[in-house]
């Protein structure tokens, strides 16, 4: 994540992850690794190489212009260095056959990545939609998400939904081909998305991490995430 922050030295940029993603993946005697932003290709094939799994976090709009819409009024902020980092990265691991997660923006950085497009801002389509952006604390369940069958996220989780927290106001709108919904909010916005064939890649629009503390099943999903970086590792 890119920032740019006031207080001591205002303008300045700076890279940063929250830390309920390292504590969830150091739980399970896996190593965090923060992947700075960089623009070099050559730089990016080089830190995906050293890793046994990508996971894409949360954080800001991603720009439209990536997936060749151009921006609405109600699309929030975005830093577009950030967004083609990531985009090169997730690709990059795929091309390496990395395991992937995504977890909010990690979900639609994914879906964009290989060709998919997002509602800009929920609140603009014509369905009726339930309240994506929960006004309550982070670990709190906010709606309903219905768990697709016979998915990778079915077999993680072992039911057929869950309550989920939910901070968002983009999502999926064309499914990245290859892909397939594991997830639904009963609005039929889409919470989840994975991967048909080749290496594990999964993706959910809640934020797991936040959870972990007071619903310990949001564990699971970083378990099978870690599992497969372990399958995945060369040393």
């Amino acid at each position: 994540m890119l920032i740019m922050e006031g207080g001591f030295f205002p303008g300045m940029e700076r890279i940063y992850i929250n830390h309920e993603y390292v504590r969830a993946i150091a739980m399970l005697d896996a190593i965090p690794l923060l992947i700075p932003l960089v623009q070099d290709i050559s730089i990016i094939e080089a830190q995906i190489s050293q890793i046994d799994g990508l996971l894409l976090s949360g954080g800001y709009d991603i720009n439209p212009l990536c997936y060749d819409e151009e921006p609405t009024a109600e699309l929030g902020f975005v830093v577009p260095e950030l967004d083609e980092h990531q985009l090169t990265a997730a690709r990059i691991a795929d091309q390496l056959g990395k395991p992937m997660l995504g977890i909010c923006r990690g979900l639609q950085i994914m879906n964009v990545a290989f060709g998919g497009t997002l509602y800009q801002d929920l609140a603009t389509t014509s369905e009726p939609v339930i309240q994506h952006f929960q006004k309550t604390q982070m670990h709190a369940p906010g709606h309903t998400v219905n768990i697709l069958p016979s998915t990778i996220l079915e077999n993680i989780f072992g039911r057929p939904s869950i309550i989920t927290n939910s901070f968002h106001h983009q999502a999926v709108k064309d499914i990245a081909a290859g892909f397939i919904v594991n997830a639904q909010a009963k609005d039929g916005f889409i919470e989840g998305i994975e991967r048909i064939n080749g290496s594990f890649a999964v993706a959910v629009q809640w934020h797991p991490e936040m959870m972990i503390a007071h619903h310990p099943n949001m564990l699971n999903i970083f378990k099978r995430f870690v599992e497969e970086a372990k399958n995945n590792s060369s040393y």
